[in-house]
């Protein structure tokens, strides 16, 4: 934990422990009998069902006083709103610094955390901008930092999405040595967790085994991108599609066939158990 510590304290934005210094001065809606002074419980509640109602702004007041107040959940919601810009205007950076500020908040020399849902969300999103940058300020691309904030989130709270882009990363050799290998655990188990991405990669490399030096498995690998495809948002699919057209082009008609059929069951399996645990 110490060394997750050390990556934190390391000079990653100028300014970044000035906890929204330059947010926008919205007055708090007189309407919305708010009381500032409230506890940030109360506060809290206020802002989501506020945001849960469509009103925004009054959201967005209720729950920066209920982060001025240390309230972490606050904090994860403002910068979701930031960095979506829902609600004001997209900053990234601004959004940047609130995560930040919530891992550095944690008791981490503990080695536990409380609120992990939110700190484990900041950590990923903190690998995220770290992986492409923050243009037009001090947040630059860091590969082997990325990785590393991937790594932390995928080991230490069992995060899928951490555990898929870590493997992605492992697999491309982004910031740091490729390994196959380990790729393909973090996938798996990202896999496990639902994680449509991780399934399409896992497929992938399953129907082209030789890359992880073990036997194909052609039919599971075509099933899992069939189910991948199926179970995917458009933006997944734009990706996730060649790599199906292109293990279907080389796949035999009997395993095309196999895979289908398989994929139909698990599909059908899956449906199946949500049916049963909901009666």
């Amino acid at each position: 934990m110490r060394t997750f510590k050390l990556l934190l304290l390391a000079p990653l934005v100028v300014g970044a422990a000035v906890f929204y210094a330059d947010r926008p001065g919205f007055a708090l809606d007189p309407a919305a009998q708010v009381d500032p002074n409230a506890g940030p419980l109360e506060l809290f509640s206020f802002g989501f069902k506020a945001y849960q109602r469509g009103e925004k702004l009054e959201a967005f007041e209720a729950l920066r006083y209920a982060a001025d107040k240390g309230h972490p959940g606050a904090r994860w919601k403002l910068g979701k709103m930031y960095a979506d810009g829902d609600g004001v205007p997209e900053n990234d950076y601004e959004a940047f610094k609130i995560f930040e500020q919530i891992v550095r908040d944690q008791d981490d020399e503990t080695g536990s955390y409380s609120n992990a849902a939110y700190v484990a969300s900041a950590v990923v999103a903190l690998a995220d901008y770290l992986r492409q940058g923050i243009p037009n300020s001090p947040v630059t691309i860091d590969l082997p930092r990325a990785r590393q904030f991937y790594f932390h989130a995928a080991s230490f709270f069992g995060d899928a999405k951490a555990q898929f882009e870590l493997g992605r990363m492992l697999l491309k050799g982004e910031g740091g040595r490729a390994n196959p290998r380990q790729a393909a655990r973090w996938l798996k188990l990202a896999a496990q967790k639902g994680h449509v991405g991780a399934k399409a990669l896992l497929g992938y490399l399953l129907f082209d085994g030789h890359k992880i030096s073990m036997r194909p498995e052609h039919v599971r690998g075509l099933a899992m991108l069939t189910i991948a495809m199926r179970q995917a948002g458009p933006s997944d699919q734009a990706w996730i599609r060649p790599l199906q057209e292109e293990t279907f082009s080389l796949a035999s008609e009997d395993e095309r066939r196999a895979a289908l059929a398989y994929a139909d069951q698990q599909v059908a399996a899956a449906s199946n158990a949500v049916a049963s645990a909901n009666n």
